[in-house]
């Protein structure tokens, strides 16, 4: 054993003399190798950065190349094919923005002056293109293809442009009812397609390009000017006139109030259809950038808003009189009418002084319509009219008044509005009755003064009671009924019959007196009921007077009362039957008691020269308005 451990051992060290001997044959071999080692590594690292310079360099020519085909594109110009001009134009921004970031390239400088060159020149081409575009698409309206927008209730009911048949209210429907204001309200509007709409969204990417390059102002005043021109052009198609405040002062009544009817129908026109196509325009080719929008649709529009809102205004300003107290209201409705759309399309802050001009024409308006029924409320009280009526009937005054009122109670909702522009509070209806209270009160105040104008007492009482009941009768059959209140119809019937007896009174009075046997015994005395002889002479001769008396009398109020006139047939028929009642029973009376005395002498009728049935027929004659020739029917 001991001898196989040395062994071993012997072997071992054997063993580590070897590998001592190798480890440093290695060391020996590792420095001989060491200077290829390096060189093999430098080879490595130089091809490795000629890899990234050629890939860099492909890079940059790549570069190049796509500059020269935007460049070719470009130079080509745009009219050919718009969406790859675009491309080139993006490509040719992508370029710039490469050779940006490459300051330390030698060229980078002098590629970068000719790109942005290029790109001034393609803008510049392209701002041409978009004006010739918008050119070529925008035309004017014609007023046909604008009428088959609006409803049907809307539509001119004749050829004339901007005509519409009930533009003014005035029509014997009534278009001021709640019914119409609600069809109005829900009526659909369908706006012209003012450029078509596969146009817009081209028109929208050569407007972001310019935008993009900074050229805002040039695509506004190129915008504007082309579709400003347009619109203006279509609303002077539809009958739009450009009037001062002279041109209005001067105009006579009746034109004036047909150009405002058509103004009526122009504004719905013009904020409803042109307005509202022109927004949609505008919010399409600039989508993205509102503020853009804004200011391009308040600069197009302005000068035709212009033009609309002056002549209002010079209504506004215009003397104030009583006719206008209707189209007043007339246009204070659409104005109301239109004030959300107003609100809506006007939008942002580019549009308020647009907005703020239209929201001071409501006002005014409903401030000088306001003005005008105080006015109104003056002028009946003092109406001082020589316009005579001999026949007592229901004078002109009555009926402009009544007419009114009635006008008034079609525009119940819009004064209810009115109102409340100058007052916060509840109780409009309340306002319109206390309104309507002092019209009524005025025209009456103004009726007792003309009354006083007859020297015929009965005629005063016949023309009070003819305009009276013709203001009571107007009221019942009229919703003022409801706002006055049937105290006043009760309080004014009264007063209607009043001056009926009055009239009575005045006028028969002393024609009855003839029928009364007053005055007649204490001259006869007992000769009334004698056989004519002796003392009747006296008492015949005075009962011969009394005939004659009343036969004059009949005939002089047959012949003045027949030219008077009570224009209601109820009125009238009444009127006379409550004659009938007191004359005829008193003159049969008479006949019968003193008639034998007179048919016993001579030429009996020359006293006894009418029948009962005879005054009744003439009676039936009475309050005609006969003229002063006619023959006695």
């Amino acid at each position: 054993m001991r001898e196989s451990l040395q062994k071993s051992q012997t072997i071992t060290d054997s063993v580590v003399s070897i590998l001592g001997s190798f480890d440093h044959r290695l060391s020996v071999l590792e420095t001989a190798m060491r200077p290829t080692q390096i060189r093999t590594h430098s080879v490595r690292k130089a091809h490795e950065n000629i890899d990234k310079t050629s890939k860099a360099a492909e890079v940059l020519l790549a570069q190049f190349d796509l500059y020269r085909q935007a460049e070719t594109k470009i130079l080509r110009g745009p009219h050919e094919d718009v969406e790859s001009y675009l491309e080139a134009i993006a490509q040719l921004r992508s370029n710039i923005k490469f050779f940006s970031s490459k300051k330390g390239f030698k060229s980078s400088e002098g590629v970068l002056n000719n790109a942005n060159t290029l790109l001034s020149k393609a803008i510049s081409k392209l701002e041409d293109e978009f004006k010739q575009l918008l050119l070529s698409y925008s035309k004017p309206v014609e007023p046909d293809r604008l009428f088959d927008c609006l409803p049907n209730s809307l539509r001119p009911s004749s050829g004339s442009p901007g005509h519409q048949g009930d533009a003014s209210g005035k029509s014997p429907t009534n278009h001021h009812s709640e019914q119409h204001r609600s069809n109005l309200e829900n009526a659909v509007y369908t706006p012209p397609a003012l450029i078509p709409p596969r146009i817009l969204p081209l028109l929208h990417d050569l407007a972001q390009q310019m935008v993009q390059a900074g050229h805002q102002q040039q695509l506004l005043k190129i915008y504007r000017d082309t579709r400003s021109s347009v619109l203006e052009e279509s609303l002077r198609k539809l009958g739009v006139e450009k009037l001062s405040k002279d041109d209005v002062q001067k105009m006579q009544w009746e034109v004036l109030e047909a150009k405002i009817g058509n103004w009526i129908h122009f504004m719905r026109i013009a904020v409803k259809l042109l307005f509202a196509g022109e927004r949609v325009v505008c919010d399409q080719i600039f989508e993205g950038f509102d503020s853009l929008a804004d200011q391009c649709f308040s600069e197009v529009t302005a000068s035709s808003v212009s033009v609309l809102l002056s002549f209002g205004d010079a209504i506004a300003k215009s003397k104030r009189s009583p006719e206008k107290l209707f189209v007043l209201l007339d246009m204070y409705e659409i104005m109301r009418e239109l004030h959300s759309e107003i609100e809506m399309k006007f939008k942002g802050k580019a549009c308020s002084e647009i907005r703020e001009s239209a929201f001071g024409l409501t006002k005014r308006l409903a401030q000088t319509a306001q003005e005008t029924f105080g006015d109104f409320e003056e002028a009946v009280e003092k109406d001082a009219t020589k316009t005579a009526v001999s026949d007592g009937t229901v004078h002109p005054l009555t009926s402009y008044v009544i007419n009114y009122v009635k006008f008034l109670f079609d525009y119940q909702s819009t004064l209810k509005q009115l109102f409340q522009e100058f007052d916060n509070k509840d109780g409009t209806s309340s306002q319109l009755a206390s309104v309507t209270t002092r019209i009524m009160q005025a025209l009456q105040t103004n009726l007792d003064g003309k009354s006083k104008q007859y020297k015929d007492h009965a005629l005063t009482h016949l023309f009070l009671m003819n305009n009276i009941h013709y203001m009571v009768r107007s009221v019942r059959r009229s919703e003022a009924k409801d706002l006055l209140g049937d105290d006043w119809v009760q309080r004014h019937r009264r007063i209607v019959q009043q001056n009926a007896n009055s009239y009575k009174r005045n006028a028969w009075s002393k024609i009855l007196q003839c029928l009364s046997i007053q005055g007649l015994a204490s001259s006869g005395g007992s000769s009334m009921g004698g056989d004519g002889g002796n003392s009747s002479g006296a008492s015949r001769a005075l009962i011969k007077e009394r005939f004659r008396t009343f036969n004059m009398q009949f005939e002089e109020l047959h012949q003045k009362q027949s030219q008077w006139t009570v224009p209601d047939s109820e009125l009238r028929e009444s009127l006379r039957l409550a004659v009938a009642e007191v004359l005829l029973p008193a003159y049969r009376s008479f006949v019968k008691r003193f008639g034998p005395m007179v048919e016993t002498g001579k030429n009996p009728q020359k006293y006894i020269r009418y029948t009962a049935e005879d005054l009744e027929r003439m009676l039936g004659e009475f309050f005609e308005g006969k003229n002063f020739n006619e023959p006695r029917r």
